[in-house]
């Protein structure tokens, strides 16, 4: 058995598992707390990115309660009204986009733009969005909120090209089309790229993990080479350029750009 926190223990084997810590930490939590924040976001099935793993169990209680975190949970004191909270997987959790506002409290802009655009892709739409903002316009997180919701796209494919997004608009470029098809001169697919500045040629790719994949790699070499004969400029980062040196991916791009 592992402690979890004072009177919650769970069998080592299914100790790590999500669902069976927020079960456990759920039997001696009051009634009315309710999943929020990261954890409900991994209940929605929203990756966070740049996040130090965390197990605890995050929760949110109606303000005024006396109810503390423990070393399994962490316990935010919110207002909860109608509309904030639904089930899922058996539990109640907050909305996708009352987890919204709650991690534009908690979230630096990259990570909440990954969050975002990954919500808009699959949960709700702009206008839910805005009107969550509308309903707490003021507060912790709420000009973050503002500024992320009007760069989010739902085309976005991985929360490392979200990123990749925000370190671009920071730095003043102009705002690249996403997922873009490239068609020779007869109208036959060429590619298609994670982001793309069509008037200017230049493409730009983010290899994640699965680029390292023998069938992956061949793949991109060859896609690569058709879009380079093809006249387009094309640039491929992973993140550990996105996060160990973003000043040279930006200084790349804008010099590919002024080409």
């Amino acid at each position: 058995m592992v402690r979890l926190s004072r009177d919650t223990y769970l069998p080592r084997a299914v100790a790590g598992v999500p669902g069976v810590r927020i079960a456990a930490v759920l039997l001696t939590a009051p009634d009315q707390a309710v999943v929020s924040h990261t954890t409900a976001a991994g209940l929605w099935g929203v990756a966070v990115p740049l996040q130090r793993e965390d197990p605890r169990v995050h929760l949110t209680v109606a303000t005024g309660s006396a109810v503390r975190g423990r070393r399994d949970r962490v316990v935010h004191r919110s207002p909860l009204v109608d509309g904030d909270t639904t089930t899922r997987d058996g539990v109640s959790v907050t909305t996708p986009q009352r987890t919204w506002r709650d991690l534009a409290a908690l979230l630096e802009p990259t990570a909440l733009l990954a969050v975002t655009d990954q919500l808009l892709a699959r949960w709700c739409s702009r206008p839910d969005l805005q009107a969550e903002l509308d309903r707490r316009p003021t507060g912790r997180g709420s000009a973050r909120a503002r500024a992320v919701l009007s760069l989010a796209d739902p085309r976005a494919e991985s929360p490392m090209e979200s990123v990749l997004r925000w370190v671009l608009h920071e730095a003043g470029l102009p705002a690249p089309d996403l997922q873009h098809v490239v068609r020779d001169g007869a109208g036959a697919f060429v590619g298609r790229a994670d982001l793309a500045w069509p008037e200017q040629r230049v493409l730009v790719e983010f290899d994640g993990d699965v680029h390292r994949e023998r069938d992956v790699f061949v793949d991109d070499l060859r896609r690569q080479n058709r879009l380079v004969a093809a006249g387009w400029t094309v640039l491929r980062f992973t993140s550990a350029d996105v996060l160990g040196r973003p000043d040279d991916v930006v200084t790349a791009i804008r010099a590919a750009l002024a080409r």
